[in-house]
């Protein structure tokens, strides 16, 4: 099957095409942030409602979008249709919610319909268009720039670069308010419990460790009873203490391997004799994702866990 065109433009070609005119329409978007910008951030800031976004067609697609941004990252929010404002859903809008409304044209009739029936509510509205002579432009609080000079469809049509500017324009505002609100990962992560982005961000060494045993030696203890403590507990590694139960050491299975393979006199070998002293350690606190890094980094396989919180039990190991 041939994909060539009547110009003999290949898939690849036009995805490059398409690709390339996003990419400079979204690089010219920096050009129209200004302190129109900087206004409804502090109309965002100053909202003690929700904010609700909608749009008609394929922004009202993005709008749906941006409320999942901004409802992930500290900034409740609400979708509601244009469409269905006008017969009933209306009724969403509280009397301290903002509103932004997604058009590329300003001037979409449902659009028209709704901006006097909002500004009769006496509530605030920021315009995400492309059209700044628009209704929606002329009449918002606000007007947020997203011209784009042609759309990536070969006709001019379809919704495609202009669309791609409004999803940014939406990113650039949640992502603002994130960091002036100091928003963390642990804030990240309330909001983000569930699959793998949760487990890294919420799972603690804690959780992973919870139910380890905890190896032991005395720096003056024989082989053989390392050896034994690390059979029974069967992590591949013990911890070397001294008399107070401090940690001064780790012995793996794999120094015990390295031991034999260099001595052949092992009956006086100690503890102390073939410990690795200094021993990479993490807080039961800190993240799991924090630990596997740490692991990984150092090419290691174990790592001692530390807790503040026990005094009888003052570390075990995290394994990879």
């Amino acid at each position: 099957m041939s994909f060539t065109s009547s110009m003999q433009q290949t898939p690849k070609d036009i995805a490059q095409r398409v690709i390339a005119m996003e990419a400079a329409a979204i690089t010219n978007l920096i050009t129209l942030i200004d302190e129109r910008f900087d206004r409804a951030i502090n109309l965002l800031q100053e909202c003690k409602g929700r904010v609700v976004l909608t749009g008609i067609g394929k922004s009202s697609i993005i709008a749906q979008k941006i409320v999942a941004t901004f409802n992930s990252t500290g900034t409740p929010s609400i979708f509601m249709h244009a469409a269905d404002a006008l017969h009933g859903d209306l009724g969403i809008v509280q009397d301290t919610d903002l509103v932004i409304i997604l058009s590329k044209s300003g001037s979409s009739p449902e659009i028209k319909a709704l901006i006097p029936l909002i500004k009769n509510f006496g509530n605030k509205i920021i315009a995400i268009s492309g059209n700044d002579q628009s209704v929606l432009a002329l009449q918002a609080d606000v007007f947020l720039d997203t011209t784009v000079e042609q759309e990536a469809c070969p006709n001019n049509l379809a919704p495609t670069t202009s669309t791609t500017a409004q999803l940014v324009m939406g990113d650039a505002l949640a992502v603002c308010l994130m960091e002036l609100k100091g928003f963390k990962d642990g804030d990240f992560a309330k909001f983000h419990p569930g699959g793998t982005l949760g487990k890294k961000l919420y799972l603690r060494v804690a959780d992973v460790f919870v139910h380890n045993e905890k190896p032991a030696v005395l720096e003056i203890q024989s082989l053989k009873e390392v050896i034994v403590e690390i059979t029974k507990k069967r992590l591949g590694v013990t911890a070397v203490v001294d008399n107070e139960n401090n940690l001064v050491g780790i012995i793996t299975d794999g120094d015990l391997r390295r031991m034999l393979e260099k001595k052949s006199d092992i009956d006086s070998v100690a503890a102390a004799d073939i410990m690795t002293g200094n021993p990479k350690t993490i807080s039961d606190d800190e993240l799991a994702i924090t630990a596997l890094d740490m692991m990984r980094k150092n090419a290691i396989t174990q790592l001692v866990v530390t807790s503040e919180k026990s005094t009888k039990e003052l570390f075990t190991f995290m394994t990879y």
